[in-house]
């Protein structure tokens, strides 16, 4: 059992997109779930997030949830798609830093930011952009875990 964790700034956006892809893959054996280092709990994911989703298919359900430690006792991988997240969880969890990447750090994405463009507040351009992104890394993480 792979039980993987994707964490962004407010749960809203990046991390319920990247779920939603990955439990769009119907991988056996693979449990998903996003929160938020600064999520506040039961919001739904952004209105351009949902619609761009939608455009590709995918029917996601989502209220956003803050990380908690339950959450990184859970998970076997967790994502994060900002190297901050990933050193904000590794601080405030150093016991579980051996479980803790960026998305494209994971996948050996090539490039020295291994950040995932953040569209909150942009267009839905922006959120487009965003979504094709997180579709390659899935992709490319999605062959890993196989």
């Amino acid at each position: 059992m792979i039980n993987v964790l994707f964490v962004c700034t407010g749960n809203t956006c990046r991390s319920p997109m990247a779920e939603a892809l990955l439990k769009a893959r119907n991988n056996e054996g693979v449990v998903v779930r996003s929160a938020g280092i600064f999520a506040s709990g039961g919001q739904d994911a952004s209105k351009y997030a949902k619609e761009v989703l939608k455009e590709n298919n995918i029917e996601h359900n989502h209220q956003s949830k803050q990380l908690s430690v339950e959450d990184i006792q859970w998970a076997t991988h967790i994502l994060t798609m900002t190297e901050s997240h990933a050193a904000i969880i590794r601080d405030l969890y150093p016991e579980y830093k051996n479980k803790v990447s960026t998305l494209k750090g994971y996948v050996n994405s090539q490039g020295n930011n291994m950040d995932v463009l953040d569209p909150f507040g942009g267009q839905k351009k922006d959120y487009r952009h965003t979504f094709d992104e997180l579709a390659e890394l899935i992709e490319m993480y999605n062959s890993m875990i196989k």
